[in-house]
């Protein structure tokens, strides 16, 4: 169905859509987007078209990722930063294609196994020598333990420092246990996370307990194990999946569906940034391409930060808060609105 729209797609119908896109990304306050494409996804002239215009109008930067297995050079060649993004290693918990060590409860099936241990070690031995991030689309337990196993025996083979280096990065990583965590600490994975999927689909009564059963879903999108541990997390939408919205997504991790799991929290504070850098919420970029963007979620609300080579976003926030600097998160109440968008030191939104 996606190849049959694409294919019906005029360049103006793309452009103009592309245009929406990098003009609400602007009004929302990002900086930065993430496109990750590939011949499963889109195709070459759909990243390319939006990396130029994304150059030509001089607003949210996109950084391009090309998902196919081995294709460096392709990769260069489109103008990536990575050769990943959505690489599919399995699929989805929603249409029971996510990849499984035991059945679904509601279905008896495994899941989709579309790469191997190997052919996950082939393509991040292909990118880490030649200095590109790789990444994996990975969300069943059995897929990220299969991407764990690819990459530690590159590292075995390349040298530990020369894997963790790249900072090469999973999509989605839902249903990572101890171990798994453990390993993305260890490899230096990052964890590209979307949570509102938890806000759509966690719960007791949400779509991952009715696929998994209570107990596996509440360990689908561990992220404050992931801070823990010293997993760089970078917040997403997988849009269209779920819509652009960086204030409901910080919103969404900090009121994860499962409150908590044993005796620990599995919500991350909206305050953790502080202690953690300034790097929880936001983006990863690959090696090269610049420092992670964030947003300055405890930082006085109407201060406006600008530099040449940085993004920043002046916000509005809830007086109501009673933190310093910190939004109103509680779920149903108003979220920050964006007053001015700075890229680069170039205003690409001003409300009003």
């Amino acid at each position: 169905m996606r190849a049959a729209a694409l294919a019906h797609l005029s360049a103006g119908q793309r452009e103009a859509a592309q245009r929406a896109a990098l003009r609400r990304a602007a009004e929302l306050g990002i900086g930065s987007l993430h496109e990750c494409a590939g011949p499963a996804i889109s195709s070459p002239e759909d990243l390319t078209a939006l990396l130029a215009l994304a150059e030509q109008e001089q607003g949210p930067e996109v950084f391009g990722y090309w998902g196919e297995l081995g294709a460096v050079d392709t990769a260069r060649r489109l103008g990536a930063v990575g050769a990943g993004g959505d690489l599919f290693v399995d699929g989805a918990i929603g249409s029971h294609t996510a990849c499984l060590h035991s059945p679904y409860a509601d279905s008896g099936r495994g899941g989709a196994e579309y790469l191997t241990a190997e052919q996950v070690a082939d393509h991040v031995a292909a990118c880490t020598e030649a200095g590109m991030q790789a990444g994996f689309h990975a969300i069943g337990d059995a897929a990220l333990d299969a991407v764990v196993r690819g990459v530690r025996a590159v590292a075995d083979r390349l040298g530990l420092a020369a894997v963790r280096a790249l900072r090469h990065r999973v999509e989605h990583a839902e249903l990572l246990d101890a171990a798994g965590i453990a390993a993305f600490a260890e490899l230096g994975l990052t964890a590209s996370v979307q949570p509102a999927f938890d806000a759509a689909w966690g719960g007791a009564e949400g779509m991952y307990a009715t696929r998994l059963g209570a107990e596996r879903a509440r360990a689908m999108n561990p992220f404050a194990a992931l801070l823990r541990a010293g997993v760089p997390l970078a917040l997403g939408s997988d849009a269209p999946v779920t819509a652009l919205d960086p204030w409901g997504t910080v919103r969404a991790a900090a009121f994860h569906r499962t409150p908590s799991t044993g005796s620990r929290s599995a919500r991350p504070s909206p305050r953790t940034p502080g202690a953690a850098g300034g790097r929880w919420a936001g983006t990863t970029r690959a090696p090269g391409a610049g420092a992670p963007a964030s947003y300055a979620v405890w930082a006085p609300a109407e201060l406006l930060v600008q530099a040449p080579d940085q993004r920043v976003a002046n916000w509005s926030t809830d007086p109501r808060s009673g933190v310093p600097g910190l939004p109103d998160l509680t779920p149903g109440g108003p979220l920050p609105q964006c007053l001015a968008t700075v890229v680069r030191g170039r205003t690409v939104h001003m409300a009003g």
